[in-house]
């Protein structure tokens, strides 16, 4: 039985020219090719530090701040909180059920004001800004019979929940 080796290849010293492209394939020549760099897409920057009004906190149970695109539709939810902050205000609801969504000092601001306010106002307008990732500011305009008034909301994304760490009716 006859055994066939083929032998091997002989590799070409002479530089690859660009008029054959079949040599762009080459294996030498991706050393020096430059590198295809992917485009850098920066992350928002995620606010690390949240509101504690002055508590203390375990390191190992501290609340997480949490990015925005965890968190659910800020439009949505901002004039949904705000509509009940202004039945609140009407006595129309109870403040027990936006404690989960409150800070403390803020729910316990919430249920001072119960009854402050003679009807429900009418939600106008919604003004929103982002200044990081995970906080928001709004301004809901609303009007109360021939008057106009503001409720200033901030909320910072705290343990995968959007949480109410301002509220002031102007």
């Amino acid at each position: 039985m006859t055994t066939y080796r083929l032998a091997p290849r002989p590799i070409s010293l002479l530089p690859l020219s660009s008029k054959e492209p079949e040599l762009w394939d080459h294996p030498m020549l991706a050393l020096f090719r430059d590198a295809e760099q992917a485009p850098f897409i920066q992350a928002p920057l995620l606010y690390s530090i949240i509101s504690n009004f002055g508590e203390d906190f375990d390191p190992d149970f501290c609340p997480q701040p949490t990015s925005a695109s965890d968190l659910p539709d800020l439009e949505t939810w901002t004039l949904k909180f705000g509509r009940s902050v202004l039945e609140i205000y009407a006595a129309k609801r109870q403040p027990a059920q936006l404690a989960r969504w409150c800070h403390r000092t803020i729910y316990s601001q919430l249920t001072q004001s119960v009854g402050t306010q003679s009807e429900v106002g009418r939600i106008r307008k919604l003004h929103q800004s982002q200044p990081l990732d995970g906080i928001c500011e709004s301004t809901i305009t609303i009007r109360f019979g021939d008057r106009i008034r503001s409720l200033a909301l901030r909320f910072e994304g705290v343990d995968k929940r959007w949480l109410c760490t301002a509220l002031n009716l102007l």
